[in-house]
Order: C-alpha cells, then sequence, then structure tokens
C-alpha cells in the first residue's frame, strides 16, 4: 500500500486535492468532528483537563474555541488528548484499506505528530495567500487569532515544502487539480 500524506497551509486546499486522488482518504479533521460529536470518554478526558471549558456533551465547537484562545496552552492540552484517539482511527483506516493500492492521508499535523512513516509520499498544497484568506473568510467558525494559534504549532511551511516529494499548485479549480494528481499516480505507480 502506497501512503500519501498531504501537507500545506491551514486552508489551501488539502481536503480538496486529497478527493481529487480517488482513492481512500483519511480525513483528520473528519475525524476529530466525529470525537467531539460522539465520543463520551474524549469529553470527559478534556473536562478533566479544562474544566472550565468543557460543559456538556456532545462537545461544542465553540468550547474548544473558547479553550484555545482562552490559553496559549490549551491547544496543546487538547491535541493531546485528540491525537492518542486520532492515531487509533488512522490504524483502523489502514486495516481496513491494507488491500488498496493507494490511501491518502488528510492530515494537518501529519508531520508535527510524526504520524508519517519514512516510506510516505508526500504532496505539498500551494495556495496563493489571497486566495486562502478569501477561502478562510468564509468559513463559518473563521477566527484569525484562533488560526495563529494552530500555526504556532506547525512546522513551517518551507520545511514542509521541501519535505514534499510534489508540489501541486491549487488554484481551486479542479481541472488544474486533477493534472497535477494524475502526473503524481503515473509516476507513483510505476
Amino acid at each position: 500500500m502506497i501512503r500519501i500524506g498531504i501537507l500545506g497551509d491551514i486552508g489551501s486546499g488539502k481536503t480538496f486535492v486529497s478527493k481529487n486522488f480517488g482513492f481512500p482518504v483519511f480525513n483528520a479533521d473528519i475525524e476529530v468532528n466525529k470525537l467531539y460529536d460522539r465520543d463520551k470518554k474524549i469529553f470527559n478526558k478534556l473536562k478533566k483537563k479544562l474544566p472550565k471549558y468543557f460543559y456538556s456533551f456532545p462537545i461544542n465547537k465553540k468550547e474548544v474555541i473558547n479553550a484555545i484562545l482562552g490559553d496559549e496552552k490549551n491547544l496543546k492540552k487538547i491535541v493531546q488528548i485528540v491525537h492518542k484517539e486520532i492515531r487509533k482511527k488512522l490504524r483502523f483506516f489502514l486495516n481496513k484499506n491494507k488491500n488498496k493500492k493507494i490511501v491518502i492521508l488528510d492530515i494537518p499535523l501529519l508531520l508535527e505528530n510524526k504520524i508519517n512513516n519514512q516510506n510516505d509520499i508526500l504532496v505539498f498544497v500551494q495556495s496563493k495567500k489571497s486566495d486562502i484568506l478569501k477561502r478562510l473568510n468564509k468559513r463559518k467558525n473563521f477566527n484569525r487569532k484562533l488560526i495563529n494559534q494552530f500555526k504556532n504549532i506547525q512546522l513551517s511551511l518551507d520545511y514542509k515544502k521541501n519535505k514534499a516529494q510534489f508540489i501541486i499548485k491549487n488554484d481551486f479549480k479542479k481541472r488544474t487539480v486533477s493534472k497535477y494528481v494524475k502526473d503524481i499516480l503515473k509516476i507513483v505507480l510505476k
């Protein structure tokens, strides 16, 4: 099984690119949302660590945002609790798809949390800052301070770009991204 990890800035279109590969995608953001909605153990752990911020189950996204904005250290506490479960979900996903030729890993902290393997193929999604800002402004819970907190725990974009074997210049047009993906798959599947 070939594992392709998708890297890039917040709002650069990693999920959009991931879907274009046409192979099973492990989307960590979706899995985190499921944990907040369905996993009472996660709620209890967060409530125990951060009792001032977490009140009721299912976990309300606003509570998470308030916790992160309330204290810089809270983001790391939340990530520690949540990423243990995400790793379990990833193992389950990989096991379930072990007979697939390729799987796509859309995990924002792939390198930071050392989730990637040495043999993973890394694809960096590059987008114009103006396009990213336009997309972020459309998000329901967009908060610049929150985005900056997330960026503070991430490795630099230059580092990620240098680690990647491929770069996709994302203009958010399916035709462009599909061409990049097709070219990458030709090389990867040789």
